[in-house]
């Protein structure tokens, strides 16, 4: 006869500790609390460029000095990602997600209140620090609280559009304070933000034991964070040095030798920070390129069209931002589309890559745009494109690259995806930026340096890195195509008690 018994779960992954649902509400209000949170640490990649000018003008520093502004936040954030992950694994998720609120809060009041350059950078850099706790325990919180396949794609669709539309909603945000109170109020509303998450997070979120079974992984942690920093602060320095200097592909090859390193490390250490079997499967794999490919993409949009509407059409920081409304609107909208419609009835192989498509499409028709440009004929119809695209394109794949993973995981999973999406920004800001400066210089060397010459210089720029942009989701397109497996009828759901499917395969949703 046989037993009908229920089959445990792993040591350390109680219901108890992976924050398991109880009533529905409750679930749905620790998704409040997640999603307020990650806004937080989202939006803060792009709400502090438009107070850029003001900083500088206050603070003194040069124009060589004003990236590191964002630096700092990138380089923190995107080498510590993993081990923050990891740490929601051993210690628990709700002492992490708490600790990286309280932390994140303090140091952006440390930044808003800073009285010189070196202040304002190690408080965005501390910032950075504490993301890289929050993030991760923020998204695996999510991962092992909505187990129900349908609940999962609604939780995941709210995520994705947040982390989709984050970028954007800085920027309007960055207006309107930097317009209407002072540069330094884009940083002191994140401490708006975290009294939020850390009351909701405090009162909603079970205390979870720690993983007795698990081991940090000193090695390791060293390797990726050294490897990712690398990687990200030589990106970082593509434009201020060009692509042929040795502090721009030293750092790169020095970071790429050092994440090679770690992965072989991985396969052999007793406790991996970051266990291959996440990274490995076909459709995680295609997942964590989707949001590479996202993030890269999508700052063709935020950076160049924040500068064409700015510098070219004169639009006050507080219109810039309203100008990206419609594509929040769309992003969202079609984010609940992809994940309880689209995903669910054809699968990530058709949903993901026709997101990609329509992103490309959108980018392709921004390049129409001219010095005397209309906002609803040249810029509204290919911004309302593009969020359509990304609404395909983020919630699905963030969704499938933790689908599956068991709870003694979920933070490492978790991790993966954050890191992505920085790594993909890091790409993005530095080859496009770079590519888009290369293309003014040729520009305005062919032309002369008249005025009229420059503006259309200016312009060519935006372009180039629109077309760049387009280039990008259309190799998105094909890549997870290619990856992605065909959806299987009859796909089992996840088990309840472990958030994996029972038969240790993953599920694909």
């Amino acid at each position: 006869m046989t037993s009908t018994a229920p089959r445990p779960a792993p040591k350390g992954a109680t219901a108890l500790q992976h924050g398991s649902p109880g009533p529905s509400g409750r679930r749905w209000l620790i998704l409040a609390v997640v999603g307020l949170a990650q806004l937080m640490v989202v939006l803060d990649a792009t709400i502090v460029n438009i107070a850029l000018p003001s900083a500088q003008r206050e603070l003194g520093f040069s124009d060589g000095d004003r990236q590191w502004i964002v630096t700092a936040y990138s380089l923190a954030f995107g080498s510590l990602l993993l081990l923050g992950g990891r740490l929601a694994d051993l210690v628990g998720r709700r002492l992490v997600f708490l600790t990286g609120v309280a932390g994140f809060a303090a140091a952006s009041a440390l930044a808003g209140a800073a009285g010189s350059f070196s202040l304002l950078v190690g408080g965005r850099a501390l910032q950075g620090m504490f993301g890289a706790l929050l993030a991760p325990a923020a998204l695996s919180l999510l991962n092992t609280t909505f187990t129900d396949a349908r609940e999962r794609a609604k939780a995941f669709g709210v995520y994705g559009a947040i982390a989709g539309t984050g970028g954007a909603i800085g920027l309007l945000l960055g207006g309107l304070l930097t317009e209407h109170l002072s540069w330094r109020w884009t940083l002191y509303v994140n401490l708006g933000f975290a009294a939020l998450a850390l009351a909701g997070g405090a009162t909603l979120l079970r205390r979870t034991a720690p993983n007795r079974t698990a081991r940090l992984d000193p090695p390791g942690a060293l390797l990726v964070s050294a490897g990712l920093f690398g990687v990200v602060y030589g990106l970082s320095n593509a434009v201020p040095h060009g692509w042929s200097s040795p502090m721009t592909w030293g750092f790169l090859v020095a970071g790429a030798v050092l994440i090679a390193a770690f992965a072989g490390w991985q396969r052999r250490a007793a406790h991996p920070l970051l266990p291959l079997r996440i990274v490995l499967d076909r459709d995680r794999g295609a997942s964590f390129t989707a949001v590479v490919v996202a993030a890269s993409g999508m700052f063709g949009v935020f950076l160049f069209l924040t500068y064409y509407l700015q510098a070219t059409l004169h639009y006050s920081p507080v219109r810039t931002g309203l100008a990206f409304l419609p594509m929040i609107a769309a992003l969202v909208v079609s984010a609940q589309l992809a994940t309880n419609g689209t995903l669910p009835r054809v699968g990530a192989k058709a949903a993901v890559p026709a997101g990609m498509a329509l992103a490309a499409a959108g980018m392709v028709w921004l390049t129409g745009i001219g010095l005397q440009g209309g906002y609803a004929s040249h810029i509204l119809p290919p911004l309302l494109v593009l969020g359509l695209g990304l609404g395909h394109v983020m919630p699905p794949a963030i969704s499938l690259a933790t689908a599956g993973v068991v709870p003694a995981d979920a933070g490492a999973a978790s991790a993966s995806v954050n890191t992505m999406q920085q790594i993909g920004g890091s790409i993005g800001t530095a080859l496009l930026n770079t590519l888009a400066t290369s293309s003014a210089a040729r520009y305005v060397s062919g032309h002369g340096r008249g005025p009229a010459s420059l503006a259309q210089a200016q312009l060519h720029s935006y372009t180039t890195a629109f077309w760049w942009s387009a280039g990008i989701f259309t190799l998105g397109l094909v890549v997870t195509g290619s990856l992605y497996r065909r959806r299987a009828a009859g796909t089992r759901q996840p088990d309840a008690a472990t958030g994996s499917d029972p038969s240790g395969t993953v599920v694909h949703l």
